[in-house]
């Protein structure tokens, strides 16, 4: 078989398990709802959720005709830093790389409702363990978190792994793939609405693939996320920043791009 057909094999292969597991896992979605107020915030005793070996990496997914690129692996012109000047990271062989201590970064321009991609890599060879090892962030509107971390063979608290939305729900399985290999999430998040008054009309939402793999299915969020705390939702604008998390780890990005949902 030619390498382009097995790509493709290899795709369809991912999308149609995922698929195939997707009652089951919806059913474990809700069931994860109902226990959210059992479970303490980063609660150690939580379950885990079951490894599913996510097929091999694939080259970079290219983005549709109407998606808006944020990092074609050129440059960080679509990036700053908190204070609004140009992101500090670094930039070599198609790939951002988190420089420590130099802070988070986000986009120039907001977004509320969309479906992002975006292709992460936690270092090799792996250091630390629990949350000090390959740590980062992905934040919708710099308030919705979905966790980056090197969850291969690594234990933490089952709300901060790899997949989770941060301290609310963890992944429904563990796709992570070896520190060191291309890594993919395909988030589709809508975003909270508020009335004039500031009332919330709407929560967020999110589902997520890891690698293909199914992990959030339509997950309520209870309000933005945050470490030891579950903070309530608060009327913002519509659209606002994506952020990407320096939490002194060297984790690479590439390939981000995002399609705005009306």
């Amino acid at each position: 078989m030619k390498k382009g057909s097995i790509i493709i094999y290899l795709s369809f292969l991912a999308i149609f398990l995922s698929l195939s597991l997707a009652p089951f896992l919806i059913g474990r979605q809700s069931d994860q709802k109902k226990s959210l107020d059992q479970w303490a915030i980063h609660d150690p005793d939580r379950p885990l959720p079951p490894v599913v070996i996510p097929g091999p990496p694939l080259p970079p997914v290219p983005p549709p005709s109407d998606a808006i690129v944020l990092f074609d692996g050129k440059n960080l012109l679509n990036w700053v830093d908190s204070k609004g000047e140009p992101a500090r990271w670094k930039v070599e062989n198609d790939f951002m790389e988190v420089v420590p201590k130099t802070g988070n970064i986000q986009t120039k321009h907001g977004f509320g409702s969309c479906q992002l991609h975006i292709e992460w890599m936690a270092p090799a060879p792996a250091r630390g363990e629990g949350q000090d090892r390959g740590n980062s962030g992905v934040f919708l509107m710099g308030l919705y978190e979905v966790q980056v971390l090197d969850s291969y063979e690594n234990k933490t608290y089952a709300d901060g792994m790899a997949g989770a939305i941060y301290g609310q729900y963890p992944p429904l399985v563990n796709a992570c793939r070896k520190p060191g290999e291309w890594q993919t999430y395909d988030i589709i998040f809508c975003a909270p609405k508020f009335n004039a008054e500031g009332k919330l009309l709407e929560p967020a939402r999110m589902t997520v693939l890891h690698n293909g793999i199914l992990i959030h299915h339509n997950a309520e969020l209870t309000g933005p996320t945050a470490h030891k705390a579950r903070p309530p939702y608060k009327a913002h604008a519509s659209k606002l920043p994506l952020l990407l998390q320096d939490h002194s780890h060297p984790v690479r990005f590439r390939n981000i791009w995002l399609r705005e949902l009306n």
